[in-house]
């Protein structure tokens, strides 16, 4: 039986040039990716669509000095824009559309950042959310403090989301008093004095900004680690999912969410969980056949342009290896991801898996008909989101560039079918981002 579903687009390039190395999107079209008419048009599509949310990613670093060239030549890494500005634009040209910008406890200070998310939930009519990452390569450009590890930073992002919160809440009952017959526009004596010294932040408040009508920001995060688990199952409204999509997968992966939501004095409900797809929708099960055959056997340009973009991911070159050559165990340094390794490498032998064998692996594309990848038909698409549904599943976010060619080419057919079988909403809820949510 078709259930709703909640539905988001992922931004995964940022506030970055938008169609750059695409030629049916590059310049033919003349949207300067610097200017937010892009997208304030793709972002009205998507509140049409009957979209919850637009999620934007962002990496404030181009990374060492020594990889940054691997990350700004091909616009895999950079350039880009802070989102947080972006955001205002997109609310502007949208009414319901929530909008959430990726932000790094690293890079602001709890003061500054909650009386700038106050201003923009209340700007917005709270539409507004926050991804909050935990990236600690980018903390050079911060301060000259040590680079925390992994799990360290999970803890100052929880410090830091505390805080926020903590500010947020000094306004407590009674302290907007706006009575135009006495004249009184706030009670003082109901201002929370907080007071916080913890061992990553201190400041002090009350905040000077206003209470939320209706809720704090939402809050997203990824991250598949315990301990980033720990933190969606203690902290998220949102929790951005990758994983393979089967059934055992999903229902392991939600099961470990809601655990760690109960630990924390929550309910399951409270996160809902979006797995993070991107499709190749075209106009028939035939031209899918085509592109699957086509991409069983890659071509050398092929290969290296995968190469770049997994340099700039990896912040590592490997556009000058022998595609023939296994990489070997200890070739990637302390500074790159353990999950940007397992995407490359897979479950192949990384001492004796050639480049070759890793990128061919990525090229091959595969059927969502017989869910051995993600091109097909939107119907093929909408079956296996229904499928998703009936194992459980919160919501999608689809993954691509903001283009208005972008969302058109994978909405076009989608939309459609989707609400048809009552899985995909025709309006949002006028209450904010949270409200949309909560809305089912």
């Amino acid at each position: 039986m078709s259930r709703l579903q909640h539905f988001g687009w992922f931004l995964a390039r940022g506030f970055g040039p938008q169609g750059w190395g695409n030629p049916a999107l590059e310049w033919e079209w003349e949207w300067d990716w610097t200017r937010p008419d892009l997208y304030q048009q793709s972002a009205r599509e998507l509140e049409r669509a009957g979209f919850d949310l637009l999620l934007i990613e962002d990496a404030p670093s181009l990374g060492s000095p020594e990889t940054i060239d691997t990350r700004v030549r091909h616009a895999f890494g950079g350039p880009k824009h802070d989102p947080l500005l972006l955001a205002p634009y997109l609310f502007a040209a949208t009414e319901r559309l929530g909008v959430i910008s990726t932000v790094n406890p690293a890079a602001s200070l709890p003061y500054t950042a909650a009386r700038q998310f106050a201003t923009l939930q209340h700007l917005s009519g709270s539409r507004l959310g926050l991804n909050v990452v935990t990236d600690t390569g980018s903390a050079r450009h911060f301060s000259d403090a040590p680079q925390l590890g992994h799990d360290e930073a999970y803890d100052r992002a929880e410090e830091w989301l505390g805080g926020l919160r903590a500010l947020w809440r000094s306004w407590g009952d009674g302290a907007l008093v706006a009575d135009r017959g006495t004249g009184v526009y706030a009670d003082g004596e109901h201002l929370e004095h907080v007071r916080h010294r913890g061992e990553y932040f201190a400041f002090d408040g009350p905040l000077n900004a206003l209470p939320f009508p209706v809720g704090d920001p939402v809050i997203a995060s990824p991250g598949g680690s315990g301990r980033g688990l720990g933190f969606a199952g203690a902290n998220s409204d949102i929790q951005l999912a990758l994983a393979p999509l089967t059934e055992r997968s999903v229902k392991e992966y939600r099961a470990k969410i809601h655990e760690v939501a109960l630990a924390a004095g929550r309910e399951p409900s409270d996160i809902t969980i979006a797995f993070a797809i991107q499709p190749t929708i075209v106009s028939s099960a035939e031209e899918a056949d085509r592109i699957v055959a086509a991409s069983a056997d890659p071509d050398e340009e092929t290969l290296r342009t995968i190469a770049r973009r997994q340099s700039s991911d990896l912040e590592t070159d490997l556009t000058s290896l022998d595609l023939d050559a296994p990489l070997g165990e200890g070739f990637f340094g302390q500074h790159v991801s353990q999950g940007s390794i397992r995407r490359l490498v897979g479950d192949r032998d990384i001492a004796t898996a050639t480049l070759r064998a890793h990128l061919t692996a990525l090229a091959r594309l595969g059927r969502i008909s017989d869910r051995t990848g993600f091109v097909g038909t939107a119907a093929e698409f909408a079956d296996l989101i229904e499928e998703l549904g009936e194992w459980g599943n919160d919501g999608i976010l689809l993954w691509g560039d903001l283009h208005p060619v972008t969302v058109h080419r994978v909405l076009d057919d989608l939309v459609p079918i989707l609400r048809r079988r009552g899985i995909l909403r025709r309006e949002l809820d006028s209450g904010g981002l949270r409200a949309n949510l909560r809305s089912f």
